[in-house]
């Protein structure tokens, strides 16, 4: 898991030194494809996931999540993208997905970015054994709230190892004290989704992709991580990236 993790935040380390601005979500798509196969020797774990054909999801704006990679989806300064991999490696998955902002991007969407991924690190924190899982959903809706934000209840972390999505369910909202207790050895994501209006979502052209049902905009951000016997291990930390909670 820990090297499956290490190879897909190389990925993101990548893509955090391109210029976004006037590629399209296909393109990148591509990149990441050629990348995580030819110079990683890994496989793609997202793609042919549920009868996806693509290696990432790319959501632009008010699309909250499984936003499809496309030619014609060209970034624009000031628009907000979230890209979300998984790579697996010797039968092991991570996933993690950062929002990235292209161009010049307005404040209030800057703000939302930034308030995501603090709430996503509010999760983390409280990682450790005897923890419960209600006590990560509820210091991330705290976070969200505080700051004038919704918390999107359909779609939540989960369990993750030898397949993509497996148990327990990390929801990102709940009561502390409630919930599974958390023990040495588990391995799930962390990946809250915040929309700056209401929490409701809508499906327009069925499954894929999943928009805010005001239109207003939606960030994302997810890493994947491991409980120890002290704490938490962020394995999807990409080099350089600093941790906004202590890691034991």
């Amino acid at each position: 898991m820990a090297e499956a993790g290490r190879l897909l935040a190389s990925v993101f380390h990548h893509l955090n030194g391109l210029d976004l601005e006037g590629r399209s979500t296909l393109a990148i798509n591509d990149l990441v494809e050629r990348m995580i196969v030819d110079d990683l020797k890994s496989r793609p774990a997202s793609k042919g996931q549920y009868g996806f054909e693509f290696v990432l999801n790319a959501s632009i704006d008010n699309v909250v999540c499984h936003g499809v990679p496309s030619a014609s989806d060209v970034l624009r300064s000031g628009q907000i993208v979230n890209l979300d991999i998984t790579l697996e490696k010797n039968g092991y998955i991570a996933d993690s997905s950062t929002t990235y902002l292209v161009g010049d991007v307005p404040y209030p969407a800057r703000r939302l970015v930034k308030a995501t991924y603090e709430a996503m690190w509010k999760g983390i924190a409280v990682v450790k054994p005897g923890a419960r899982l209600g006590d990560i959903g509820h210091a991330i809706a705290r976070h969200a709230q505080t700051h004038g934000y919704s918390v999107v209840k359909e779609y939540c972390g989960h369990g993750i190892g030898r397949e993509m999505h497996e148990d327990p369910q990390i929801l990102h909202y709940g009561r502390p004290g409630t919930g599974m207790v958390l023990r040495e050895g588990m391995v799930f994501t962390i990946e809250p989704m915040l929309n700056q209006g209401r929490a409701a979502i809508v499906n327009q052209e069925g499954e894929w992709p999943v928009y805010t049902r005001d239109g207003r905009l939606s960030a994302q951000f997810e890493h994947t991580v491991a409980v120890t016997a002290t704490g938490a291990r962020v394995l999807t930390l990409r080099p350089g990236e600093i941790p906004l909670s202590p890691m034991t």
